[in-house]
């Protein structure tokens, strides 16, 4: 089953262009899975023959995940991780049904995600300094964040020829290496125009395109944009968990507040 499974993140790494967190996650919800499996029938992992991932046994799995307190939305989540496992098994002759289709969903706890008011917002975009290249950054970055309702990941890949200021959208590269564009609108295009014309100071004649730099001209890491956005809602807000990903709950929230259809 070890083999069966490699070949399965290969799939979704070659085929799925699952990214690199993704494949890491497959991988080790799938590894518990076999490991309960394993120590369920008292074989080894290595041993494991796919009609063993059965019925059954995904449903000791969620009772398992269930005696050890796991939330609903986590057996949910390694539930969906295995039925794609078996489905590819399936696809493969290597199992004759797909007992993940008769194994029903958790039903996950319904809660609102963390998201700022507008008034907050208004508080949160407003914080940064206007009077240093960073701050403008920042400034730029929230704005993007807010109007588009980006992707941490899909934020920090940008390159400076992915932002067309005369049409105000941003050609994003996605999930799947989907690309797609999004519209930003006038206030977050006066603060990427103010901070491209810093980038090129802060960039010294560095190689590369990235949209937002650091002070030294590299491009920003995914930990440094939810270290600024988090720094910057400490200072404006008593919000608690509000996280770069918070900021695209809020943008959705303001939008059907507003009356728009998701």
């Amino acid at each position: 089953m070890v083999e069966q499974l490699r070949a399965f993140l290969r799939f979704l790494r070659l085929n799925r262009y699952a990214s690199a967190h993704t494949v890491r996650a497959y991988d080790s919800d799938l590894s518990q899975f076999l490991d309960h499996i394993a120590v369920s029938t008292g074989v080894r992992r290595t041993a494991l023959a796919p009609s063993q991932l059965d019925r059954t046994a995904l449903r000791t799995f969620l009772a398992e995940l269930h005696r050890r307190g796991q939330s609903r939305a986590t057996a949910a989540r390694k539930l969906a991780a295995a039925r794609s496992f078996l489905r590819y098994l399936r696809r493969e002759g290597a199992i004759d049904e797909d007992p993940g289709a008769l194994v029903p969903t958790p039903k996950r706890d319904v809660r609102m995600p963390a998201h700022l008011s507008e008034r907050e917002m208004e508080a949160l975009l407003a914080a940064p300094a206007a009077d240093t290249p960073l701050g403008r950054r920042d400034r730029a970055i929230l704005e993007l964040f807010y109007a588009s309702g980006l992707r941490l990941s899909e934020l920090v890949g940008l390159d400076i020829d992915d932002v067309n200021m005369s049409a105000k959208v941003v050609r994003v590269l996605g999930k799947g290496r989907r690309e797609r564009l999004v519209p930003f609108n006038r206030s977050t295009a006066s603060a990427l125009r103010t901070y491209i014309a810093d980038r090129a100071t802060l960039v010294n004649g560095r190689k590369g395109k990235p949209m937002f730099v650091n002070y030294s001209g590299g491009r920003l890491t995914t930990r440094s944009v939810d270290r600024l956005v988090r720094k910057y809602v400490a200072a404006t807000s008593t919000r608690i968990g509000i996280s770069p990903h918070a900021l695209r709950h809020s943008f959705a929230t303001h939008l059907l507040q507003r009356g728009a259809d998701l």
